[in-house]
């Protein structure tokens, strides 16, 4: 008996099962896509806030300051709120030579409301006392960046 032909028909049998297999994979799949539709994992800032009440933050009201009109509010909404000196921040501070370029953010999370200084040079104060790393904001605390303040609200 001759090796050649048992060699042929397994060749044969291995691209019968090759086949077999990507058949299945194929049906499995295609089956897969027509039982669940695909959803989207974005979610718009307003979906986050109607299904995350706490993710809504609340508002900055300027108390003091040389550049923002005192009185001014700034929403603490899904999108992180930037300060600092540089015009791309949500509350730019031009002209306050004691706030830094990117000086701190300000983070609505599930959890809370949080504020991040951002490595700036003359820090972020919170309720007078120097902020070192992230901490938690709770109302009627007060930010201070620069010669500005600003007083948080729910």
């Amino acid at each position: 008996m001759s090796v050649e032909p048992v060699l042929l028909a397994l060749k044969a049998l291995f691209l019968v099962l090759l086949y077999f297999f990507i058949w299945r994979v194929i049906r499995s799949a295609s089956r897969e896509l027509r039982v669940a539709p695909q959803e989207s994992f974005i979610l718009a800032p307003s979906q986050l806030a109607a299904e995350h009440p706490a993710a809504s933050g609340g508002r900055f009201v300027v108390e003091r300051s040389k550049v923002v009109k005192p009185g001014r509010t700034f929403e603490a909404g899904p999108v992180p709120l930037t300060i600092g000196r540089a015009e791309d921040n949500t509350v730019a501070l031009k002209g306050d030579d004691f706030a830094s370029g990117h000086h701190a953010r300000i983070e609505s999370q599930r959890d809370g409301v949080w504020i991040l200084d951002l490595g700036s040079t003359n820090g972020t104060f919170v309720n007078g006392a120097r902020l070192d790393g992230r901490r938690q904001l709770r109302e009627g605390d007060v930010v201070q960046i620069g010669d500005t303040e600003l007083r948080f609200e729910r």
